[in-house]
């Protein structure tokens, strides 16, 4: 009989229900911006449904939807044009759909509006250090945070990737700010080591063979390396061609203890999820 160990299930509490994310729950990406890297993710208001029914229909957990292009060199945009992006589509998907939505920004009111129409969930790239007012604002919404290491800014982070050792760095940066946020009494905290922000192709390679290490934060874990540069620069390929590689480090990411998986196609990750489920069932038996 192989030895468990055991240790309690990451719970988060969503809209009064508490997921077990022991099982990881798939993320579906649906961005409203022109110009974010994977064509794509690119939805408009107008086709904005049937590109959600189709991540329903696939088995989709939750979606992340964004407003603001984090890709290098993405255009600035106001927090006014963020909101006029991501509110209406807030509405009408809370219409339409039973459905949990993160709100994929770093702006506090961006966040703040979107709850109040129904967004369940704040997914910040920048973890706070944006905004000095996302704290306080999570705080006062008691919803789940996901907080992203990030250096910099979209513009410059590509500059600040000068670690000694990256996975102990994220995880350093990461463990001071969930203890500030316990401090403000924020509880359901999902972390995210942010690949492909600020960090190289090859430290995004070594943060993922070493993505166990980020249980000691006790934390669910987030793992976004959907169609990324990680994986089509490495590759040499697209992102549009970038499904496989996305499917392979998707299941690495599970087999290390991901939670949850950020990803542009819904079918894929549900599979990958199935199949490593039977093998840790499988596992367990032995």
């Amino acid at each position: 009989m192989v030895k468990e160990i055991f240790s309690p299930k990451p719970l988060i509490n969503v809209r009064g229900e508490l997921w077990d994310l022991s099982s990881p729950k798939v993320m579906g990406i649906a961005n409203i911006t022109p110009d974010s890297f994977y064509p794509g993710s690119r939805v408009g208001y107008d086709n904005l449904i049937v590109y959600v029914s189709k991540m329903i229909d696939e088995g989709v957990d939750l979606v992340d939807l964004g407003g603001y292009s984090s890709r290098p060199g993405a255009d600035d945009i106001s927090e006014q044009e963020e909101m006029d992006r991501v509110l209406p589509a807030v509405e009408k998907l809370i219409k339409e759909f039973n459905l949990v939505i993160s709100i994929d920004t770093f702006r506090s009111k961006v966040a703040l509006e979107a709850i109040n129409g129904g967004a369940s969930m704040v997914n910040d790239i920048s973890g706070g250090d944006m905004d000095p007012a996302m704290w306080e604002t999570v705080k006062g919404l008691d919803v789940p945070y996901i907080m992203m290491h990030m250096r910099g800014n979209p513009k410059n982070m590509h500059l600040k990737t000068d670690y000694k050792d990256v996975t102990l760095s994220v995880i350093d940066d990461l463990q001071k700010k969930i203890n500030a946020l316990e401090r403000l009494g924020i509880k359901d905290i999902i972390v995210d080591p942010g690949f492909g922000f600020s960090k190289s192709l090859d430290q995004n390679y070594e943060l993922l063979n070493n993505l166990d290490y980020f249980k000691v934060l006790e934390r669910p874990f987030l793992l976004g390396v959907s169609r990324k540069s990680m994986i089509f620069k490495e590759l040499g390929i697209s992102p549009q061609d970038a499904l496989n590689g996305t499917s392979v480090l998707n299941t690495i990411g599970i087999l290390k203890g991901a939670s949850i998986l950020r990803v542009h196609d819904v079918k894929e990750a549900k599979e990958a999820v199935r199949l490593t489920s039977k093998l840790n069932k499988k596992e367990k038996t032995l």
